[in-house]
């Protein structure tokens, strides 16, 4: 997320996905992005956290396959699939707490779910060398991964740092 107007104590929900670490040459660990940004982490107490929690947990947790690349201007992701469960919590996070608009509403329509692997090159270059990193990469596809939990990330106006994370699915629903 470097480059983005981020203010400590803002914060994002993401979905961690370790299994793609080793593709990812933006800087970051891998992860697909659910709400960027969410509350100001001020606004995070016992009772916040507590309905956090029951909504994260009230969708089950789900699988996401990555097996195609895409693009962006000056950014090469990998395309999750399905969309369906990443939209559905974004969705109802954004209801919840309609003031966390996806990326401030800088982009319309809001952007698809993607996992970042570079965001480094400029117009000039980024053709050729994502085309390069696509064709080096393609091998370790499809990657196909778990996810059970959301984590609720902070930035500290250096890095951002884990806070949280909540369990999708409650048991008993199969999640």
């Amino acid at each position: 997320m470097d480059g983005w107007p981020d203010v400590p104590g803002d914060t994002a929900l993401t979905l961690k996905i370790p299994e793609a670490d080793h593709l990812v040459r933006a800087g970051f660990p891998a992860h697909v992005t659910v709400l960027y940004p969410f509350v100001h982490e001020s606004r995070i107490d016992t009772a916040f956290r507590t309905e956090l929690a029951d909504l994260v947990a009230a969708h089950d947790a789900f699988t996401l396959t990555f097996a195609e690349f895409g693009r962006y201007p000056g950014v090469l992701y990998l395309d999750p699939w399905p969309h369906g469960p990443v939209r559905s919590l974004t969705k109802a996070l954004t209801q919840r707490w309609p003031e966390a608009v996806p990326y401030r509403g800088i982009f319309d329509p809001p952007l698809a779910p993607h996992l970042t692997i570079a965001n480094h090159e400029g117009p000039a270059t980024q053709e050729a060398a994502y085309d390069a990193l696509q064709s080096q990469l393609a091998p370790a596809l499809p990657l196909t991964c778990r996810l059970r939990t959301v984590h609720l990330i902070v930035w500290d106006g250096e890095r951002w740092l884990d806070r949280a994370e909540f369990a999708l699915g409650r048991p008993g629903r199969g999640g």
